[in-house]
């Protein structure tokens, strides 16, 4: 195999899948996570300003869970990230529609709690669509 078809397959599995849901519906679903999440690249850009309870979003899409730096996550979101849960369009969106629930199903821990309340009735996949079309640089 040449040089560059190893590079492009790398860079296939490397990244996050495509998302299916609706990233322009997404763009205005992420109103409802504004007052706690700001999306603002890693070189400075604010793409929407935001609250900063929650982490910043920027590059949320295939990132583990709990990693962002100097962000304090609850114990049980670190642990899901320490064990491997990394966010893709499915973990994303079960997550966003019950926090509480997704840690307790992922980790096997009845007592895990998410420190984000706010719960999703749907469109969780378009606001994860509409970060993959952010980029992550």
């Amino acid at each position: 195999m040449n040089r560059i078809a190893a590079t492009l397959i790398a860079a296939l599995i490397a990244s996050p899948a495509l998302a299916e849901g609706d990233a322009a519906k997404g763009e205005k679903e992420f109103n409802k996570c504004r007052s706690c999440h700001e999306i603002v690249s890693d070189a400075g850009e604010v793409i929407v300003k935001g609250g900063k309870t929650g982490p910043n979003l920027f590059g949320a899409p295939g990132r583990k869970a709990g990693s962002v730096e100097g962000f304090n996550y609850g114990a049980d979101l670190v642990a899901a990230g320490e064990a491997g849960l990394v966010w893709d369009e499915e973990s994303f969106a079960a997550y966003t529609h019950d926090p509480t629930g997704f840690l307790k199903e992922h980790t096997g821990n009845s007592k895990a709690k998410a420190k984000m309340t706010f719960k999703l009735k749907s469109g969780g996949e378009d606001i994860y669509a509409y970060l993959v079309s952010l980029g992550s640089k």
